[in-house]
């Protein structure tokens, strides 16, 4: 189902646009269905109607058909709002569907600005609004129409959604059985005009509006589920625990039961309560009943006591007071609710999640196919490791090393060979990669032999990023038959191995349907002196040693042995920096980033 939303505040103009939308994605003979969000009460009926009398009346829901339309009208009780997803699916068969309200809903949005309010924009912090519709001209990070445009506007959803494509391309499934989303916009690595070197958070930022994911989604079951990126939010079917249960073995009985003594002596009731085999019948006031770990708590037990407190003659049972109400029980759902929410979409699935799953009643989970990333390298100078090479070559080191970083984030590693500078030969491969995306090494800067940022610029598909980083040379970004994102890393290993983990990594994880996500480091002593200019964000192959990160003696690009001795980076600021030993500096282990 395609989505679109239309978000903004108060007065800043959405129900006039959505109106506008509406005719023109019509007259260009789209179905279109609409849901809008109401924050306050509402009545679509009136009174002295056949139908409002049968709802006064008491009816929890009414429908009113006639031959040229039928009306649902449905008493919610109090706080039972139906979801944006539940109102989805109870919609019938349309080429689109455009939402009005529902800000905080993960589908794609343009925003509906109107100056004049004083109400403050929404876009900067919310990536799932694409562009905005103003009044007024404004210097943001994204698409930006003038708000009474609506064929360009309707132009832009139509490209984000792939409505230019023919129907049976949108809707036709995948080998799977899933429904493959809509194609990337060609505008999805756009910087702003006028950029020349771009800071790392910002090319980031970019990225991270511009993507969305390109996998389908299936089911499977929970022995296929590790590792998997989860698709939909998915709720807790039953409690957990189901029912009230003993938290150790003991002896269960009704605390206000208790004498007031402080020795307690308890006759025993015959039998006991175990996990899987319940004890039949109920529990007299006055009296005991063994459990074991895990056994539903029978009736008239509400505490249980631990064994070893206890003594026993098989017919009485002796213990001490205090015993606090409640001791060494579980109560129903004490860990997880039924209906609760129990795993986040874009969760990486975790062994500790399937158990969760499992035990809130999922026997399967709905994921997102695995990404398939190709991984090609470029130049006449590159040969592969292990064949004899003459002086002037150079052993294939970028390619097995993508390969495995792309197996280790979770992907499906693609291996797409070697290709020599033949624009030609280059263009074949890209053409046949069955792939959902590709990672390049080399050819990605502007000179005679780049042939990698050469191609992808005759497409009219090039973004050719300069960010402000090192190691690292510009990144030659763009869609390759306006469809599989290329990400054209520079040739230098060190180079390619961090702009991998800094750029492609989280975008990656994006089309993957996974979150976006940002490596965690700490801050340690520096074991290093460096006096770093202002400009651009350093990272630098470093370990822990003695409680002080220490980095590499060289700092060249090609130094591969390096990589091999690092087990993490430093992160230096864009600004100027003085570093001596024992100055804190920002640590990133590898681990952070899923190595």
């Amino acid at each position: 189902m395609n989505v679109y939303g239309v978000t903004g505040w108060k007065n800043g103009g959405k129900t006039g646009l959505m109106e506008r939308l509406i005719g023109h994605f019509v007259a260009r003979g789209l179905r279109v269905s609409t849901i809008k969000h109401a924050h306050h009460s509402f009545d679509v009926d009136h009174p002295g109607t056949d139908s409002h009398r049968h709802r006064v009346a008491g009816a929890s829901e009414v429908v009113l058909a006639s031959a040229r339309r039928a009306a649902r009208m449905t008493e919610l009780a109090e706080g039972e709002e139906p979801s944006l997803a539940a109102l989805l699916a109870g919609l019938g068969p349309c080429d689109l569907v455009l939402v009005e309200g529902y800000k905080r809903d993960g589908h794609p949005k343009i925003e509906a600005f109107r100056a004049a309010p004083g109400n403050p924009l929404i876009a900067p912090g919310d990536p799932t609004v694409r562009a905005v519709a103003s009044d007024v001209p404004l210097e943001i990070d994204r698409p930006v129409f003038d708000l009474n445009d609506t064929a360009s506007i309707a132009d832009f959803i139509a490209r984000d959604l792939g409505l230019d494509e023919e129907p049976e391309a949108r809707q036709a499934p995948d080998e799977s059985g899933g429904l493959k989303p809509p194609p990337l916009t060609n505008d999805c690595f756009a910087l702003p005009r006028g950029v020349s070197w771009t800071p790392v958070d910002e090319a980031l930022a970019h990225l991270r509006a511009g993507l969305r994911p390109v996998t389908a989604v299936e089911t499977v079951p929970l022995s296929a589920a590790s590792g998997r990126v989860l698709a939909e939010e998915i709720t807790a079917r039953r409690a957990n625990p189901p029912h009230p249960n003993t938290a150790v073995d003991g002896y269960g009985f009704a605390v206000e039961s208790l004498p007031g003594t402080e020795e307690v002596v308890l006759p025993l009731v015959p039998g006991r309560a175990a996990a899987g085999a319940p004890f039949a019948g109920a529990v007299p006031a006055g009296q005991a009943v063994r459990v074991l770990t895990g056994a539903l708590l029978p009736e008239g037990v509400d505490t249980v006591v631990l064994e070893e407190d206890t003594r026993t003659d098989g017919a009485r049972l002796a213990f001490r007071l205090p015993v606090k109400p409640g001791a060494n029980t579980r109560p129903a759902g004490e860990d997880m609710q039924a209906g609760a929410p129990c795993l986040q979409a874009g969760r990486l699935l975790t062994p500790a999640d399937l158990a969760l799953a499992a035990a809130t009643g999922h026997g399967a989970l709905p994921v997102r196919a695995t990404l398939r990333v190709g991984v090609l390298s470029t130049g006449d100078e590159i040969v592969a490791p292990g064949t004899a090479a003459r002086v002037s070559q150079t052993y294939d080191a970028n390619r097995p090393m993508l390969l495995a970083l792309l197996a280790r984030f979770g992907h499906e590693a693609v291996d797409l060979g070697h290709v020599g500078d033949d624009r030609a030969a280059l263009r074949a491969r890209l053409d046949g990669a069955d792939v959902d995306a590709v990672l390049t090494s080399g050819g990605a800067s502007a000179g005679d032999e780049d042939h990698v940022s050469a191609l992808l610029r005759e497409a009219g598909a090039l973004n050719d990023w300069r960010i402000a980083l090192k190691p690292g040379r510009p990144l030659a970004l763009g869609l390759w038959n306006r469809k599989t994102p290329v990400f054209g890393l520079p040739g230098n290993p060190v180079a390619a191995f961090v702009c991998t983990l800094i750029f492609a990594r989280p975008a990656l994880a994006l089309l993957a349907g996974a979150d976006w996500s940002e490596p965690q480091g700490f801050d340690v002593p520096a074991g290093f002196s460096k006096r770093k200019k202002p400009g651009r964000r350093e990272y630098l192959r470093a370990r822990i040693r003695d409680g002080r990160a220490e980095v590499f003696r060289s700092e060249g690009s090609g130094r591969v042995s390096g990589l091999s001795w690092a087990e993490g980076l430093v992160e230096l600021p864009d600004g100027a920096m003085i570093v001596e030993p024992g100055v804190p500096v920002r640590y990133i282990p590898f681990g952070s980033f899923g190595l």
